[in-house]
């Protein structure tokens, strides 16, 4: 019935029996460890095991360990858990509520918070929402309507000029912290020692969110709320442009979010953690999860051809003409998109097939047309440019998602690329 991110020992001081339990997706961190009389060692850090226990491993999420049985017991049992296909229709409405609802649930705080915002998709859905439903709220009475935001990034970078387009949009009191590559190198010793991990992405990506979350705790911020889960969920990675079928997209979909305490959850919790910041992740709530992932897979799959790019459906959800949540960019309306060669018409591409899977918009990149077209291997400087440019196509076909999300999209290229 606990509903939430918790790690936690339950002791029973009659008997001295006792339970550890850790929450449903492992957004808290926890391990288990045995040392060699036969003790059983419980932290939130390595740290706390490493000297003493002869054998150690994580906690498994969604898990409790009992003394009186002596073993674990899974206590989250979605249905999603079993990796079965669902095949609920796409209702962009329920999938709407169910993120609001997930957001609202993390407004309950007697502490100044904020959000964290790099102007990408899922972290300008949560500061959107949360700015929306802020006034009213206990938390607004006693720290005021106006929502706080924070963004961290080397000088001049896409995420700064995302983030404070995205603020300004909607109206939060922005701070925008700048480090240099210099800083980066200095902290990923830190940053390893605080993270205990040396996967090389999350060390990557913790060491930004590290220097960001100090700077937050020194203004006296204590909770950032932050857009964790959403690719997992959502398939929003670039590699599921080459899922084969949606049985294979979900099940994918299914590991990652199994995976998570491994990876983004603990970069999340870990960097915050070390400076006493309290990291809030909507996208992993419970009733979010199993309304996003009882959707049949087939609405989730990218299909460029039908303006379907990654996180389709989230983005749809979200589409509010009347009341947008996201700024749009009226000049990427006047850029025309889709499948084109040489200005050519989508079904003039359809003369030859190989133009389809080639979709440089260059007429002297037809194949089989121009000797000078780029052959597999190799050729001219002009055909590696070539190469380069079609690799970083978006397809931008669909004037029903909004401009700004695509750009979203096209940041996220440049940032998970």
């Amino acid at each position: 019935m606990l509903d939430g991110m918790f790690s936690f020992v339950l002791l029973d001081t009659r008997d001295n029996s006792f339970i550890v339990a850790r929450d449903a997706v492992g957004i808290t961190s926890l391990y288990i460890g045995w040392g060699l009389d036969g003790s059983i060692w419980i932290s939130s850090e390595l740290k706390g095991l490493n000297d003493d226990c002869e054998h150690f491993q994580c906690f498994p999420p969604g898990h409790l360990y009992s003394s009186n049985n002596g073993g674990f017991r899974r206590w989250y049992n979605p249905i999603w858990f079993s990796e079965a296909i669902p095949s609920s229709p796409y209702d962009p409405l329920a999938l709407r509520r169910a993120f609001e609802n997930a957001v609202i649930k993390r407004l309950m705080t007697d502490v100044p918070f904020g959000v964290l915002l790099s102007g990408g998709l899922d972290s300008s859905l949560v500061a959107s929402i949360t700015a929306r439903h802020l006034a009213g709220t206990k938390a607004a009475k006693q720290w005021g309507s106006q929502l706080h935001s924070f963004c961290v990034g080397l000088e001049g970078s896409p995420d700064l000029k995302a983030a404070r387009e995205v603020a300004d949009y909607l109206g939060t009191v922005h701070h925008e912290f700048h480090f240099t590559v210099q800083d980066g190198i200095d902290a990923i010793e830190d940053v390893i020692y605080h993270i205990e991990t040396y996967d090389v992405t999350t060390i990557r990506a913790s060491t930004p969110m590290f220097l960001m979350s100090r700077k937050i705790k020194a203004l006296g911020v204590k909770m950032v709320i932050s857009g964790e889960g959403s690719d997992e969920i959502f398939g929003g990675y670039l590699y599921f442009h080459k899922a084969p079928n949606k049985e294979e997209f979900h099940r994918e979909t299914c590991h990652k979010i199994k995976a998570l305490h491994q990876y983004d959850c603990l970069r999340a919790n870990k960097s915050t953690s070390a400076w006493g910041l309290e990291a809030r992740v909507p996208f992993l709530d419970k009733d979010f999860i199993n309304v996003a992932m009882a959707i049949d897979p087939q609405w989730k799959m990218i299909r460029p051809e039908e303006g379907r790019i990654e996180k389709w459906v989230l983005r749809k959800a979200f589409d509010d003409e009347d009341h947008p949540y996201l700024p749009k960019n009226s000049a990427s309306l006047t850029v025309p998109g889709g499948a084109s060669v040489a200005c050519s018409t989508a079904k003039a591409v359809e003369w030859d097939a190989s133009w389809s899977n080639n979709l440089d918009p260059s007429g002297r990149a037809a194949l089989g047309v121009h000797l000078s077209a780029y052959a597999d291997t190799g050729g001219s400087a002009a055909a590696q440019a070539a190469k380069v440019s079609s690799s970083k196509m978006i397809n931008n076909n669909n004037n029903n998602v909004p401009p700004r999300m695509m750009e979203v999209s096209a940041k996220e290229v440049a940032i998970h690329g």
